[in-house]
C-alpha cells in the first residue's frame, strides 16, 4: 500500500464550536461544496470524535466550554496519530492576540468571526491542498508518511542529537491477508499503530516520533534512551491485541492452516513483530535521513530470521 494512494471518499470536516448557530452554517455551506462534515461542541467531545473517525480537517472555535480551540489544539498537536491533522481556528473580529495564540499552538490558518461563504470554502480547500502536499499522512492510520518521517530525522541532525529510527513490520503478515482477507489485515495495522502509539506516548519527554510508510510497516524517530522501553512495551501490548483479532479456533491452537496453490495445506503461527534500529551517536554519526532508513531496514530483515518478536540493533561502528 502506498501512502501516496488517493482516496477517493469526500474530504471529511470536523466542525468544533459550541454555538449551534454557526455550526450549522459552517456545516451547511461545506456540505453545499461537496465536504462530509461531522460536528462537535467543545474540544472534549471533538477528541472523542476524533477516536471513532479520521477528519481530514478540523474547524476549532476558539472560546469553548471544558477544552477550548486552544487546548484542542495542543493536544492534538502533541498526539502523534493526530498530529499531521489541518487545523483553522476561528477567532474574534480584531483579536489580533488570539490569532498569534492559536498559530503558536499548532493551527494552519484561522478565520475571523463573521466570515462569509466563499472565504470559508476557499480557506479548507487552500488548507487541505497544504497539508496533503506538505504533510503526506496514511489514510489508514492517520500518521505522517515518507516526506514527513525524512523531514524529522534531518531537523534531529540538524540539532546535533543522539537518536535512534527503528524501522517496524509484522511478522507473516500476508497469512492474515490470505486467511480472513485484506480487511482484516487492514485491522492488524490499525492495532499495530495504537500499540506504538501508546509505547511513544509512554516514554515521555524528549517526545518520540512515530510515522507510517505504508502497508504494516511503520517507523519510530527516538532517543538512544527511549528505544528499549518503548520496542518492549510495543511488542507485549501489539501482541495480546493482536491475538484478539484472530478467530477463536485459530487463536486458541497458535496457528492459522492455508491452502497453497496445489492444495497442500501449511500452518503459519500467530503474528509477531520485527523490529530494526539504526544508532547515530557519539561514535557513529548518521547525516543522511535516507541512510538512517535503509541500516534500519537493514536490521529488520535481521530480526527476521529470529524467532518471536525481535529488536535488532546495529551495533557497527564508524572505523
Amino acid at each position: 500500500m502506498s501512502v501516496d494512494q488517493a482516496d477517493d471518499r469526500p474530504d471529511l470536516i470536523l466542525v468544533v464550536d459550541d454555538d449551534a448557530d454557526i455550526a450549522r452554517f459552517v456545516e451547511f455551506n461545506l456540505k453545499l461544496h461537496g465536504f462530509e462534515v461531522v460536528h462537535a461542541s467543545d474540544g472534549q467531545e471533538a477528541l472523542e470524535v476524533i477516536e471513532g473517525r479520521r477528519p481530514d480537517l478540523a474547524v476549532v472555535d476558539l472560546m469553548m466550554p471544558r477544552v477550548d480551540g486552544l487546548e484542542l489544539t495542543r493536544r492534538l498537536r502533541a498526539n502523534p496519530m493526530t498530529s499531521a491533522l489541518p487545523v483553522i481556528m476561528l477567532t474574534a473580529k480584531g483579536m489580533t492576540v488570539d490569532k498569534v495564540h492559536g498559530l503558536a499552538a499548532g493551527a494552519d490558518d484561522y478565520l475571523v468571526k463573521p466570515f462569509d461563504t466563499a472565504e470559508l470554502v476557499a480557506r479548507v480547500s487552500a488548507t487541505l491542498r497544504r497539508n496533503k502536499e506538505a504533510r503526506e499522512v496514511s489514510p489508514l492510520t492517520g500518521l505522517p508518511g515518507n516526506s514527513r518521517i525524512r523531514r524529522e530525522i534531518r531537523d534531529r541532525i540538524r540539532t546535533g542529537a543522539d537518536y535512534v529510527v527503528g524501522y517496524v513490520d509484522i511478522d507473516r503478515f500476508k497469512s492474515v491477508n490470505d486467511r480472513y482477507g485484506f480487511v482484516r489485515g487492514d485491522e492488524f495495522i490499525s492495532t499495530l499503530a495504537r500499540s506504538l502509539h501508546r509505547a511513544v506516548v509512554s516514554v515521555g519527554r524528549p517526545p518520540a516520533f512515530l510515522g507510517h510508510v505504508g502497508g504494516d510497516d511503520f517507523v519510530i524517530i527516538c532517543s538512544p534512551e527511549q528505544i528499549r522501553p518503548l520496542t518492549q512495551r510495543a511488542v507485549v501490548d501489539f501482541e495480546n491485541a493482536a491475538d484478539q483479532l484472530y478467530d477463536p479456533t485459530d487463536r486458541e491452537r497458535g496457528f492459522v492452516e492455508l491452502k497453497d496453490r496445489r492444495g497442500n495445506t501449511r500452518r503459519a503461527a500467530l503474528v509477531t513483530l520485527s523490529i530494526g534500529v539504526s544508532l547515530s551517536d557519539s561514535t557513529k554519526r548518521i547525516t543522511d535521513p535516507l541512510a538512517a532508513i535503509a541500516v534500519a531496514s537493514e536490521m529488520k530483515s535481521v530480526a527476521k530470521g529470529q524467532p518471536g518478536s525481535y529488536v535488532a540493533v546495529d551495533r557497527r561502528r564508524s572505523l
